[in-house]
């Protein structure tokens, strides 16, 4: 079996795909959707929706170029499917901030620790009453 994985290794096909852009060039396009998946759990409120509607056509127009190249680029192909589903899940969160309410919970929160934070402070300034 090792012989045989050896074989496979060494041969001129296998040398070829990896000098390639058809390797290369997947390998390099692998920065954008882990880049986009570590913004995931980040403040939505950075989150520009153009570049992110931008970045969602780019990779699926991508999807169907690796697919439809002969031979098909599956690295190409599970790149930009991965980059497809984080920006995805980009434009979901940066909707759900700007557009159905989530910029108002959170200065509604603010407001509410505000508050929290104030009421300690007020106490402690009120003069002591007597027993």
């Amino acid at each position: 079996m090792a012989k045989r994985v050896m074989e496979v290794v060494k041969s001129k096909e296998t040398r070829d795909y990896f000098m390639s852009t058809h390797f290369w060039g997947p390998v390099a396009n692998w920065g954008i959707p882990l880049a986009a998946l570590a913004d995931i759990k980040k403040d939505p409120e950075i989150i520009s929706g153009k570049m992110t509607v931008a970045l969602t056509c780019y990779s699926a127009v991508f999807m169907r170029f690796a697919w439809m190249v002969q031979p098909r680029n599956l690295l190409l192909f599970a790149c930009h499917f991965t980059n497809e589903c984080a920006q995805l899940t980009q434009l979901g969160r940066f909707i759900n901030f700007e557009y159905m309410g989530g910029r108002e919970q959170r200065q509604a929160a603010a407001a509410q620790l505000a508050v929290e934070a104030a009421e300690p402070l007020a106490l402690a300034a009120e003069p002591l009453k007597s027993v």
